[in-house]
């Protein structure tokens, strides 16, 4: 996965991936995909955009920003 400007690199991605919920081995409900996730929040964070203007490939806005 090529990182774009607002998106984790695989190096920083390989750092945090175990830190996060939801992950293989964790009871329960496992998310889907946590990177994805991130870097939603990222590019929201770091573009200084409104959630609604999350662009699709991130998944729905809503379920990002809960």
């Amino acid at each position: 996965m090529a990182a774009s400007r607002y998106e984790l690199s695989d190096v920083q991605w390989a750092r945090i991936a175990s830190l996060l919920p939801g992950k293989v081995g964790d009871p329960g409900r496992t998310s889907s995909d946590n990177r994805l996730f991130i870097n939603g929040c990222l590019w929201v964070l770091r573009s200084g955009a409104h959630w609604r203007d999350l662009p699709e490939r991130y998944g729905k806005w809503k379920s990002v920003h809960k």
